[in-house]
């Protein structure tokens, strides 16, 4: 198990972007972010402090995607319905293991993923 992971933290962030070579261009040249292209349409980096991806889309302001880890995700979920949270996108599975989507109450979307 990854030893930076911590229970509930903002851990990945996912970013919109009408050309993903420009996107990785700037950022390794202004932070030395590495990248790692899992097809055309998504890569994902690795910075210090902070991990993320850049999926294909048009930009749209309030449109970055905060990823938490959780060590129980099933619990995670549980959690957001309680406090009155709106499941977006239920559990699913990805080439990194699992996550869901919700949305809080002022409605914006977070996902929290699992290994």
């Amino acid at each position: 198990m990854n030893t930076k992971l911590k229970h509930e933290q903002i851990q990945y962030i996912e970013f919109l972007s009408k050309d993903i070579v420009k996107a990785k261009n700037f950022y390794t040249e202004c932070f030395g972010w590495k990248f790692s292209d899992y097809g055309e349409h998504y890569t994902a980096f690795e910075g210090d402090y902070v991990d993320g991806g850049f999926t294909t889309g048009t930009p749209i302001k309030g449109t970055i995607l905060i990823v938490l880890y959780s060590k129980d995700i099933e619990a995670s979920k549980n959690k957001v319905i309680s406090a009155g949270g709106t499941i977006v996108k239920d559990i699913f599975s990805f080439p990194g293991g699992k996550r869901f989507q919700f949305t809080d109450l002022d409605g914006y979307e977070i996902a929290v993923w699992t290994e």
